[in-house]
């Protein structure tokens, strides 16, 4: 299926009404085609914080919502760069904003919830970069210099870190954001400050001195926000859950059992796709970009009266949040506690020690609200002095969310209490 870009004659330079910021206005044109692009359209349908509504039931905004948001804030760091005398050509401006309106281009289903499942070792960001260069073809090489930034091979390495660094406008939308939708207080931090204190030195991004107590409340709100939201334990153990659905699904229809799906969750059930799929078949991107939320919970629905025992249980839970307890520790479980749960699930479920593998997930959670080994946050001092942040910082709780912190989860169901319900006639 060839996908095809609209064509609006009417004024483009558009404004939304954005519950975060308020208004959001369109600068250019070639913008408001690439928004208007099915690609980007599709983004509407693909939920920002995947089945975390399970948990804040508010969390219902998309991967849309948050690269406009992302895009606003761009152009507001770039606003500020510019009247701190450093050169941003026009150019520059429009590539930087539809990098940062398309690093997400390439998410699949559920965002990160399921992005090593569907595909197979290959990334969101390089799906985006194969996003990138189709639009780039179809508008006449208008998107290269934005490919360029987005992979920062561009020589202003700055305009790579606005997009893509400790200190991006990415992180600042969806602090915000995801904030402002699950109602997680903790999470919001001060982006107008922080954009106000950044400058370039060095063609480096970096912020000024007196920005550094928005800067620790910009990581301490990272680090509350993956333990209340992202790796919430509730959230962690339905995401796994959806994970070991659609693994089960992929192995009965690679051994040749016929499954409900649509078109493209089809491809990829059948298919193991990898990058060098993306880069010699041009419509393994076009079946990727017909792929969203809806596929997924449209197939799991009808999944639920499967006579697989291992996929319908699974997404019968999954649809009637009957979720996995879950347990954490500082240390990982023992072989015996696994063992007498698998022996548990074998009996209560009827299954083969190998099927009720995927009623038992193990795995470890990392938070790493600041990596200073990857990359940093510098700070600018008034003397001229480039020095990181955790240095910089008078509040010794920086330097320790600076190391990461691992947890070790263990989830799996629980029997008592827990009777599957009727599913209704129609269904069976």
């Amino acid at each position: 299926m060839q996908l095809q870009s609209k064509v609006n004659s009417n004024n483009k330079k558009k404004i939304f009404n954005d519950p975060v910021y308020g208004f959001i206005s369109i600068p250019q044109e070639i913008i408001f085609d690439v928004i208007e692009h099915p690609f980007m359209q599709r983004l509407r349908r693909i939920k920002q914080l995947g089945l975390t509504d399970l948990v804040y039931p508010g969390a219902l905004h998309t991967r849309y919502h948050h690269v406009l948001g992302a895009m606003h804030l761009m152009s507001k760091a770039i606003a500020t760069i510019r009247r701190k005398g450093h050169t941003i050509s026009e150019t520059e401006e429009q590539a930087a904003l539809l990098a940062i309106l398309l690093h997400d281009i390439g998410h699949g289903p559920f965002s990160h919830a399921l992005e090593h499942d569907i595909v197979s070792g290959v990334s969101h960001e390089e799906i985006s970069i194969f996003f990138i260069e189709r639009l780039s073809k179809e508008f006449n090489g208008e998107l290269d210099l934005a490919l360029e930034i987005f992979k920062n091979t561009y020589p202003k390495e700055f305009l790579h870190q606005l997009v893509s660094s400790q200190l991006d406008m990415d992180r600042m939308d969806y602090l915000n954001r995801d904030s402002f939708y699950t109602g997680v207080n903790e999470g919001k931090i001060g982006s107008d400050r922080i954009i106000e204190m950044m400058n370039v030195v060095n063609g480096k991004l970096v912020l000024e001195e007196k920005g550094i107590y928005s800067i620790e409340k910009f990581i301490v709100a990272r680090r509350l926000m993956y333990w209340q939201v992202y790796l919430h334990k509730t959230v962690v153990a339905a995401e796994y859950m959806l994970i070991q659905a659609l693994r089960r699904a992929k192995e009965l229809k690679q051994k040749g059992t016929a499954l409900f799906a649509s078109p493209a969750l089809n491809y990829f059930l059948e298919n193991n796709v990898s990058a060098e799929d993306f880069k010699s078949d041009p419509k393994v991107l076009e079946r990727f970009a017909l792929l969203d939320d809806y596929d997924i919970l449209g197939a799991i629905k009808v999944w639920q009266s499967e006579s697989d025992k291992v996929l319908s249980e699974l997404s019968k839970r999954i649809i009637e949040r009957r979720l996995f307890k879950i347990e954490v520790s500082k240390t990982p479980f023992s072989v015996e506690k696994i063992t007498a749960i698998r022996a548990e699930i074998v009996k209560n479920l009827n299954l083969s020690e190998q099927e009720a593998e995927h009623f038992i997930i193990t795995n470890k959670l990392t938070n790493n609200a600041y990596n200073f080994k990857r990359e940093n946050i510098n700070l600018v001092m008034k003397s001229g002095e480039i020095i990181d942040v955790t240095k910089a910082s008078d509040n010794l709780n920086i330097s320790a969310l600076a190391n990461p912190v691992e947890k070790f989860f263990l989830s799996y169901p629980i029997f008592n209490a827990d009777k599957p319900r009727q599913l209704p006639l129609s269904m069976k």
